[in-house]
């Protein structure tokens, strides 16, 4: 239900993405604990997103910094909202890798989209995940990058319908956070959805990309 207490709680993740984009620039990387709202679009929320705050902040990059950048999201779910705010803009590349027969079942079209089918698995989503990576950095040239890391994409999640491992959800963020630090590109996290039965599954999951960060930068 919409009340006040659901208001304060997306802006203040919001409010913490961008705060994020300036640690980032300083220290090339930062995390959101919460945020991944790329349901919402630039006039309405829908599902569990009410304001998207990479696109907020993204934007916010554009107007104060003049960045050209690219919006990776690797959640399950297509990021249909970011994908609808940027439609016409060219400063932001959208890329989402998600399920092609999850929500949402009426897609918005990104810059790229990779549909998956469901039970993809480790290796077949890493490489995939490797070779889009390659060409978007070489070809966009990026000089910021949003990275959703949603942990739905793990085969113990409720809505998720793919089949990764822990571990394959920790190679994806070594791929991706490897590829940042390489090219030394600021990257800012926002941890997106988890729907896993187990609550320490999602909080192991989420606790690996904040390792590999750690290890990494």
């Amino acid at each position: 239900p919409l009340n006040r207490e659901l208001i304060h709680r997306e802006v203040t993740i919001a409010g913490g993405t961008l705060e994020c984009i300036l640690k980032a620039i300083e220290n090339k990387i930062s995390l959101n604990i919460a945020g991944g709202t790329h349901h919402a679009f630039r006039d309405r929320g829908e599902a569990f997103c009410l304001l998207n705050d990479q696109a907020i902040a993204a934007q916010h990059l554009i107007n104060k910094f003049n960045i050209k950048k690219i919006l990776i999201d690797l959640d399950v779910h297509q990021g249909n909202g970011t994908a609808e705010i940027f439609g016409d803009n060219k400063k932001v590349f959208t890329f989402s890798m998600h399920g092609k027969k999850n929500y949402p079942f009426q897609k918005t079209k990104s810059d790229l989209d990779v549909e998956l089918l469901d039970g993809t698995e480790d290796q077949q989503y890493l490489d995939i995940l490797q070779e889009k990576l390659n060409l978007i950095f070489d070809k966009i040239k990026p000089e910021f990058i949003f990275y959703l890391c949603g942990v739905d994409v793990l085969k113990t999640d409720k809505l998720g319908r793919l089949n990764l491992t822990l571990e394959g959800c920790k190679l994806r963020d070594q791929i991706v956070l490897n590829k940042c630090f390489n090219h030394k590109i600021p990257v800012q996290c926002s941890m997106g959805g988890g729907y896993s039965e187990d609550l320490k599954v999602i909080l192991e999951a989420h606790s690996n990309t904040f390792r590999v960060a750690s290890k990494i930068f």
